[in-house]
């Protein structure tokens, strides 16, 4: 059974840094493309960034591009967001989620979320 475990939220000022880590565990073959969204209260999810199986593609919103970078470590089956620059507005359930093959063949899954809040 394929797992994954988010964590590196909190509450940080207006401006601060955070960077969460999602790590993929059980038996898997090839972990795909990897990637963040978010959900505000009220709102609908969001895609905040996604990763190639080799980082040789990335994508982000509009809303968190020159701010945030992900990156991932195959070695160890893990994806990260750094955000810098938090504003009030990147408040949110921030989500894993990541593509994985296994022997029942392609599969999206999700992590549990991490709460990240910026206020002051």
């Amino acid at each position: 059974q394929v797992q994954l475990v988010e964590s590196g939220g909190g509450l940080v000022q207006p401006g601060g840094s955070l960077r969460l880590s999602c790590a993929a565990s059980g038996s898997m073959f090839i972990i795909n493309t990897m990637g963040w969204y978010r959900q505000a209260p009220g709102k609908q999810r969001e895609l905040v960034a996604v990763i190639t199986a080799s980082s040789d593609y990335t994508n982000y919103a509009d809303s968190v591009k020159g701010r945030f970078t992900i990156s991932r470590d195959n070695t160890k089956s893990t994806v990260y967001l750094q955000m810098n620059s938090l504003k009030p507005e990147d408040t949110a359930v921030y989500y894993c989620n990541a593509n994985i093959t296994t022997g029942w063949g392609m599969s999206t899954y999700w992590g549990q979320g991490t709460q990240v809040t910026v206020s002051s």
